[in-house]
């Protein structure tokens, strides 16, 4: 099988061939560690199993793309075959450019001590091409996702520290590097705390956009940025699972009156396709579950939350003005015509490029001109 071809294609496509990232790309072979993966389909998640198909998993692992490997509690590696399954993806190969964009974020030396998050175990690989098994750190709260990771790196000669462990709890040693593939909210402290002085930090904030990155202070706080290139990752979970969907909240919401009826002033917008609206309404209003659906030239967008608020907006034709439906405690689409008032008066949302004071307890106070936000 012929994969470093692809592999140095896909380092061809993600980063210039005098790039320190081109060699760790083009000599790790990303298929041993995702055999088998999720895809989205109309149904649900539908099982892929590279070894029935040689050729489409080595399109696939070589592609610049997410590769979904575990939906819910279940594992593409343990499905049984013609398996479909339904839920949230809760852990994947991240796409390489992600995960290289997110280590040159982290601006390493060649001395740095570094930590990382395992999922599949191929971000830990480029990190150990990178820097030396010896400087990588690797965890994960799931223990089989770091067994299997383990045992794919070993069969590489790569054998990095794993560890099982919560990533939002106590770290284990200290480092130069902390880069988090899983997005957090809030940022925890332990971070901080295993930060070397000097050190610098790198994550997403749970449910939106945002990269932030910061470096330690001698107070034990950080000050850093919003970065201005949104990404996205699957948040931090304890458990096999993520919590339950707001199925309550959407009995209600997806037929139902509510309190006030409205029409909105601006076209439909399914906020996810707008990274800094989303993100902004994210920091307003936590936790928001987006729904989506098409019907012929209709459109609805909800927005549900397990507070028992929800919106529903609904238009025919793209330039409709849709008729919003809202209940519950909040008005959800009214948070989100204030975002578009905004983006509207000024042509812009500031929170990317805003600045981040973090104290040593991990809230973080994100500000812009006049605009300020507390994560």
């Amino acid at each position: 099988m012929d994969w470093e071809t692809h592999a140095r294609r896909l380092a061809d496509d993600v980063v210039r061939p005098e790039s320190r990232w081109y060699e760790p790309l083009a000599t790790t072979p990303r298929h041993l560690f995702v055999p088998r993966w999720w895809e989205s389909t109309a149904q649900g998640w539908e099982l892929r199993d590279g070894l029935t198909d040689a050729e489409a998993w080595m399109q696939a692992a070589y592609a610049d793309r997410t590769l979904v490997t575990r939906v819910g509690a279940l594992h593409a590696d343990d499905a049984e075959p013609g398996t479909v399954a339904q839920g949230f993806p809760t852990s994947s190969s991240t796409l390489p450019s992600l995960v290289v964009s997110m280590y040159r974020h982290a601006m390493l030396t060649d001395e740095c001590r570094v930590l990382v998050t395992t999922g599949s175990g191929y971000g830990t690989a480029l990190m150990c091409r990178r820097l030396g098994i010896d400087q990588v750190t690797s965890v994960d709260v799931d223990e089989q996702l770091v067994k299997v990771a383990g045992e794919r790196l070993d069969a590489m000669g790569l054998r990095p520290r794993l560890k099982v462990a919560d990533i939002t709890g106590p770290l284990p040693g200290e480092y130069d590097r902390i880069v988090s593939t899983v997005s957090v909210r809030p940022l925890p402290a332990s971070w901080l705390e295993a930060l070397r002085p000097g050190g610098r930090l790198v994550t997403t904030i749970a449910g939106t956009g945002l990269v932030l990155t910061a470096d330690k202070q001698a107070d034990g706080g950080a000050v850093g940025r919003i970065e201005q290139a949104p990404a996205g990752f699957m948040r931090t979970r304890q458990g096999a699972d993520y919590g339950p969907p707001a199925n309550e909240v959407w009995a209600v919401a997806e037929h139902g009156t509510g309190e006030e009826v409205t029409t909105d002033r601006y076209p439909l917008l399914y906020p996810t396709d707008a990274w800094d609206v989303m993100s902004m309404l994210a920091l307003a209003v936590p936790d928001i579950e987006y729904r989506y659906q098409e019907d012929g030239d209709s459109r609805t967008v909800w927005l549900l939350h397990a507070d028992g608020s929800w919106a529903r907006a609904t238009a025919t034709g793209f330039l409709a003005s849709p008729t919003v439906h809202q209940g519950g405690p909040r008005r959800l689409w009214r948070e989100l015509e204030r975002l578009r008032h905004r983006l509207n008066r000024s042509g812009t949302l500031p929170v990317y490029g805003a600045r981040a004071a973090i104290s040593p307890d991990g809230s973080v106070v994100l500000s812009r001109g006049g605009w300020s936000a507390t994560v």
